[in-house]
């Protein structure tokens, strides 16, 4: 069955959103972490959540009236100056002679969370952990914090909050989430010590945690892991998830076998406990596209486009992207324009879908115009639609023209991310222009976004060959320096790809990762879905 406008009027469904992503695994999840609520619905796919899966006895705050807490959220979200925090926020509505309650506060932290404003979020925390004697803190209130102080303060931080807390409150939850702030970091090492430790403890006797080391194994192309994990659990007779098997899925498709993805997909269809997903489906395409196998593909995303239910619009990114990956131009355009009838407004994820599909197909024509569209009805700039059209534009050799976008994009209000500026180092190096490239890598390292953002080694690549060749000892070492000074450079695997093993770069979270083989591409089908979904449903 084909999309529908009529699935406008379908009752609301369970999937949580996403980042614009793309099928299969890359990108960290989140173990065990309880949601401020047992909450149906948040950043990242999934047409069903863990939390309805494995319940820890949370409050459902959906099931509350809105009532202030959506002020709240709205004041802490449009403040005019984030440097004062949510406190000051927080205090001001009090100040107004209006009391906040705990559920209140938790429900606005679910929010934030849920559009990915860590540092708001755990600010609302660290205002009520100052107000003991009004609130008190649960296990699963510490779960979140320590979720929150490792993407706002790092490793290092979840680690010290993880060990002051009381045996009282250091539960499964605290170290699920532990576990999961390892693997979103890529720390093999301690990610599998610590599950060791659950295991002894009685933790791990669901699937979650083994879903979460799959995905860190999926990270690291480590799939014969994937493999053992998946005995293990059938071992230790863990019913294995939704999850686990479209990991499973993907493990065995990224290993270029058809025949032992689909004998995955045949055991699933056996298991009456599961009922195959729109991301199964998804995965599936995704594998077969990468394996040429277009035909079957494009069955699979038939069988994704007579799964979506309700007012999820997360399937319909995928949905476009992977037809633009299948190179089906007609099809894309299709799901983008059904797409625009059933919703009364797109959010900036679809329209990135659908520009980075255009301009994957060359038809930059009508990726410009869904631009100009984009300009009309944009809530915010996204550097990272502009980036699409900027990076076509240097590919094709038109610096000119890249320049001529970029000013555009200053005079409507963008502000250039890390990769904007990369992709003008892209076009300099393209002319050889060595001062004008390197003007453009301090910016790249200064500007705002993409925190997770580091040089492509093949761009710094590019960039020492042409100082080599045009005798530019300084300019290089000014790089060197950025990426010293930026602390790249204490990852060896990185280090060592842009040709640069220094010695003595001292220990860091970052030499227990490992590169990924499209870190920074804004755009690449890299396969962060399954990641996604694991965090964006706890």
């Amino acid at each position: 069955m084909l999309l529908q406008p009529s699935l406008h009027h379908h009752n609301v469904s369970l999937s949580s959103s996403l980042s614009y992503a793309r099928p299969l695994p890359c990108r960290v999840p989140s173990l065990a972490l309880p949601k401020t609520a047992n909450c149906r619905g948040v950043s990242t796919t999934v047409t069903c959540s863990i939390s309805q899966i494995h319940s820890y006895g949370t409050v459902d705050y959906e099931r509350r009236p809105m009532v202030k807490w959506n002020a709240i959220y709205k004041r802490i979200s449009l403040m005019e100056n984030p440097e004062l925090g949510s406190g000051s926020v927080l205090n001001q509505w009090e100040k107004e002679g209006r009391k906040l309650s705990k559920w209140e506060l938790c429900r606005v932290v679910k929010e934030l969370r849920k559009f990915k404003r860590y540092k708001h979020a755990l600010e609302v925390y660290d205002w009520m952990n100052d107000r003991g004697e009004r609130f008190r803190l649960s296990a699963s209130d510490a779960a979140i914090q320590l979720d929150l102080i490792g993407k706002v303060r790092g490793i290092s931080g979840a680690e010290e909050y993880f060990l002051m807390l009381p045996d009282t409150l250091r539960d499964g939850r605290i170290y699920g989430a532990l576990l999961n702030a390892y693997v979103r970091s890529k720390m093999r090492d301690k990610a599998e010590s610590l599950l060791d430790k659950m295991k002894s403890k009685g933790y791990a006797t669901h699937s979650l945690p083994f879903n979460v080391m799959m995905t860190l194994y999926m990270n690291l192309n480590e799939y014969d892991k994937v493999d053992s994990i998946i005995s293990e659990m059938m071992e230790k007779s863990i019913q294995l998830d939704i999850y686990s098997y479209n990991i499973w899925l993907s493990s065995r498709g990224s290993q270029g076998s058809a025949e032992k993805m689909e004998q995955v997909f045949e055991q699933m269809k056996l298991d009456r406990t599961i009922n195959p997903n729109w991301t199964t489906f998804s995965t599936m395409a995704t594998m077969y596209i990468k394996m040429g196998l277009f035909e079957k593909a494009e069955d699979c995303l038939k069988k994704v486009e007579s799964r979506i239910t309700g007012r999820d619009r997360i399937p319909y990114h995928y949905l476009i992207s992977l037809y633009g990956n299948a190179g089906n131009k007609e099809e894309a355009y299709r799901v983008w324009k059904v797409y625009r009838a059933v919703f009364p407004s797109i959010p900036n994820l679809g329209y990135h879908a659908i520009i980075s599909s255009l301009v994957r197909l060359g038809d930059v024509e009508r990726a410009e115009k869904v631009y100009e569209e984009w300009l009309q009805v944009k809530s915010s700039y996204d550097p990272r639609i502009g980036n699409l059209l900027m990076g076509w534009y240097v590919k094709e050799g038109n610096l000119d023209k890249a320049e001529s976008f970029f000013n555009n994009m200053l005079e409507t209000g963008g502000k250039p991310n890390s990769s904007t500026w990369e992709t003008l180092v892209e076009g300099h190096m393209g002319e050889r222009r060595i001062s004008e490239a390197l003007s453009c890598w301090k910016e790249a390292f200064v500007a705002e976004g993409l925190k997770s953002w580091r040089p492509k080694p093949s761009n710094v690549s590019t960039f020492f060959k042409l100082c080599e060749e045009k005798d530019d000892a300084e300019s290089r070492e000014v790089l060197v320096g950025l990426l010293m000074q930026s602390r790249h450079l204490e990852d060896e695997a990185y280090a060592s790809r842009i040709g640069l093993n220094i010695p003595g770069n001292g220990l860091s979270a970052g030499k227990d990762r490992v590169l990924d083989k499209n870190e920074n591409d804004e755009d690449e089908n890299d396969g962060s879905e399954l990641l996604n979904q694991l965090q964006g449903s706890l």
